[in-house]
């Protein structure tokens, strides 16, 4: 009798074990990055464990962004995300509590989705954004060629700049940014992109370091690359000494007294705006672009009517 409650208690121990792998294997994670219609990054490749929110039988844009507003903005998902079905299918109406003539844009591993029932997996990074005005389609989703990384202080990182535009046939286009000026943690630096788009970042605060863009010959959303870097920052020792004198003896006493340095940054690459861009990025959301596509022909208008909505 005891035997079998011996088996039958390991075989359920088993199961359980198999249950949680099983559990944990299945479970999605992706990182979630929205931009408002300031071009200020209001969240940074926020982890996101995905569920079936909208219960449609598939992990998509739609639930991540949906548990990422849950989870992150005041009032939650119903104070500053919606959506609703239209002629194209399911739209964007709202984002972080912005109502913005559904001028939105989304994309997965840096690729413009082409809708929000694209379907994500575990690992990828959802990017969201805001245009800062509905009827001004010179406005381009940016990316750094890295997302991440950790190092000692003074790391210094090699980036590239790129950013999305479209040909005269509406085909998605990858340029680098020239002289766009990178921020750290939301503070301007001296590092700015070359004709690559290329600058040398170095890192000297340790924590959370967000990188950013703004500026260079092309309008950009905000990119984002996220550095951890351990330890403290770099300090200085300052020496003072004072010498007392009396009748009998001279004594003499050194006094140390330590100071954290300031975190400075200098520039290691710098180019200045050359080019200018041309009026062609569509966005997610209106019918602007859509109904100008039309004389593009029917081809190109269905292809990129899924990816706009009709105002209302």
């Amino acid at each position: 009798m005891k035997k079998s409650f011996a088996m039958a208690a390991a075989l359920a121990m088993a199961f359980s074990a198999v249950a949680v792998n099983t559990y944990a294997e299945d479970e999605t994670k992706v990182y979630v990055t929205i931009s408002d219609s300031n071009s200020a990054l209001v969240l940074t490749q926020e982890p996101v464990n995905v569920t079936d929110i909208d219960g449609d039988g598939k992990l998509t844009v739609n639930d991540a962004l949906y548990i990422a507003h849950e989870n992150n903005y005041e009032g939650g998902a119903a104070a500053g995300y919606k959506t609703s079905v239209g002629q194209y299918g399911l739209g964007l109406d709202v984002l972080w509590g912005k109502e913005n003539k559904q001028s939105f844009g989304y994309y997965v591993n840096s690729k413009m989705a082409n809708g929000l029932t694209d379907e994500i997996k575990d690992g990828d990074y959802i990017d969201a954004l805001t245009f800062p005005d509905p009827s001004n389609l010179d406005y381009h989703y940016s990316w750094f060629d890295a997302r991440e990384g950790e190092g000692d202080p003074d790391k210094e990182v090699t980036l590239q700049l790129k950013a999305l535009s479209f040909d005269a046939s509406w085909a998605p286009v990858e340029n680098p940014v020239e002289g766009a000026k990178i921020t750290i943690n939301g503070k301007e630096t001296d590092f700015v992109t070359d004709a690559d788009g290329k600058a040398t970042v170095k890192f000297t605060e340790a924590g959370k370091n967000v990188v950013s863009a703004k500026g260079g010959n092309i309008n950009i959303a905000p990119p984002s690359y996220v550095m951890q870097v351990s330890g403290e920052a770099a300090s200085t020792t300052s020496t003072t000494t004072t010498t007392t004198t009396t009748t009998t003896s001279t004594t003499t006493s050194t006094v140390t007294s330590s100071s954290s340095a300031k975190t400075t940054v200098k520039a290691s690459t710098t180019a200045k705006a050359t080019t200018t861009s041309k009026n062609n990025s569509p966005k997610t959301g209106d019918s602007g672009a859509a109904v100008a596509l039309v004389s593009l022909g029917a081809a190109a208008a269905a292809a990129f009517a899924l990816r706009r909505r009709d105002e209302k």
